[in-house]
Order: C-alpha cells, then sequence, then structure tokens
C-alpha cells in the first residue's frame, strides 16, 4: 500500500496524567478512516486496553472536521467483495474495541461527523460536540446504504430517527443531536477544548477501579432480557464493593473526609 503519511503521523497519541488523548490526522481528507488509519486506530486502542495505567480516552479530528468516513477513493481503486468485506470487518473491529474499552471514551466533535465518522462518534461513551458540529450517514447520496455505521447510530438514537438519517442522508446540527441523544452535551465552539478538559479532570477524580467495573457492566447489560440484567449487575456490583476504593470511599463518606484512591498501573 502506498500512503501519502506514515501510520505514525495519521494518528497522534498524546498521554497526560491517566487520560490518553487520540487525535486522527488527515486533515486534508477530512480524517478519513483509510486502511492505514484504521490500523492505527486499532494498534492504539488494543494498547490502551491492555495498560491499567489510563483512565480516560478522547477521541478527536485535525482541521475543519472530526471524520469524513471511509476514504472514498480508496475503496474505488479497490473494487473486490472480498476486500470490502475486510475493510468493514477492520472498520467494525475498530467500533466494537471502542465499546469494550475498560474506561470511558469521549469524542470531542467538530465540523462534520460524516458517515463512519458518525459510527465512529456513536461508538463512543460520550460525545461532547462543538455547537458548529453536525451528524450524518449520507452514503445514500452515493448509492451505499450506511449498513455498519447504522449498528452504532441505532443504539444511540431512536430506530425510527436513525432510519431517516440513513434513508434520507440528511445531516443533523449539534443541538438536534443533543436532544435525540447522539451527543451528550453541546458547547460553543471557543469552550469545547475546556469543556471536554473539565469532563476528563472530573471522571480523573473518580475512583479508577470503580469505573472500570462500571465501563465493564454498561454496554453489555443493554443487550440482556431484564432479569438477565439485573444478574449481571448485582454481580458487578458484589466484585466492585470488595474493592479497596469502596472500602476507602466508603468510610471517606462516613468520615466526612476526602477520599484517597488506589492508583491503577503502579
Amino acid at each position: 500500500m502506498n500512503h501519502s503519511q506514515s501510520s505514525e503521523d495519521i494518528l497522534l497519541r498524546d498521554d497526560k496524567a491517566g487520560a490518553v488523548y487520540l487525535t486522527l490526522n488527515r486533515p486534508d481528507k477530512f480524517n478519513t478512516l483509510s486502511e492505514a488509519m484504521l490500523a492505527v486506530l486499532q494498534k492504539e486502542l488494543d494498547a490502551i486496553a491492555a495498560d491499567p495505567a489510563v483512565r480516560c480516552v478522547v477521541i478527536s479530528g485535525k482541521g475543519r472536521g472530526f471524520c469524513a468516513g471511509h476514504d472514498l477513493k480508496e475503496m474505488r481503486a479497490n473494487p473486490d467483495h472480498s476486500y470490502y468485506q475486510e475493510l468493514f470487518r477492520n472498520c467494525s473491529r475498530v467500533m466494537k474495541s471502542v465499546v469494550a474499552l475498560p474506561v470511558p471514551v469521549i469524542a470531542q466533535v467538530h465540523g462534520m461527523a460524516v458517515a463512519a465518522g458518525c459510527q465512529l462518534a456513536a461508538s463512543c461513551d460520550l460525545v461532547i460536540a462543538a455547537r458548529s458540529a453536525s451528524f450524518g450517514v449520507s452514503g445514500i447520496n452515493v448509492g451505499l446504504f450506511c449498513s455498519t455505521p447504522a449498528v452504532a447510530l441505532s443504539r444511540s438514537v431512536s430506530p425510527k430517527r436513525a432510519f431517516d438519517m440513513l434513508v434520507t442522508g440528511e445531516f443533523i446540527d449539534a443541538d438536534t443531536a443533543l436532544q435525540w441523544g447522539l451527543a451528550s452535551s453541546v458547547f460553543a465552539d471557543a469552550d469545547l477544548q475546556t469543556a471536554v478538559a473539565d469532563k476528563v479532570e472530573t471522571i480523573l477524580s473518580k475512583s479508577p477501579t470503580a469505573v472500570r467495573f462500571g465501563k465493564s457492566m454498561f454496554h453489555p447489560q443493554r443487550q440482556m432480557a431484564l432479569a438477565d440484567a439485573y444478574d449481571f449487575a448485582g454481580n458487578v456490583m458484589a466484585d466492585n464493593m470488595m474493592s479497596p476504593d469502596a472500602s476507602e470511599g466508603i468510610d471517606a463518606f462516613l468520615a466526612k473526609r476526602k477520599a484517597h484512591w488506589a492508583q491503577p498501573g503502579r
């Protein structure tokens, strides 16, 4: 494969006090999810999943927008069914890895989040958007129904709203995304970075153990029947109660003092 940027350049990683910031860095291509981008994203997500010191992840995009989805030019250069199957399999693996990460993942969205870019945002635990952000699954406009993005989108907004977006290709603005449940919060463009930093700081102030227990429970229980979900959640909560952080946190609350959490990865 011939890529204009090395894999090290197209995804930037910055580590700050337990938080990992991943920045899609193909601004001239609206941060499209090329083969190389998907591969390097998967590599970083695998590394993060195995690192007990990581406590939060932020995914953002360089330039004018968050992510414009798949690289259509690259896709048209490879008109082969097995190639497309592998491409969408690799993309789906990235999305599932985001959901499966043991720590919260925040999408910091400005500009456009389109098709697989909207899928990436919807796969994150939190979506903090700039007011100028817009979201769309517009593959239908070029003869391609956004089937894999539909999986993530239909788990974030109601089925009828998701299908409306998918079958019309129409975009929604940030305030609509907030109202529909695709965005968790919306801020003025100038305040976006500060808002994300504040959310990260809040997450980092909580028990790392409790947050990991919570992430491990939250998504799986949503796919379960009610009784199974309660059984599963009860077992996770019992395990959480046996952790040193739960003992410390409850004792600190009862003694009206600040809790001191165990530091992971040390």
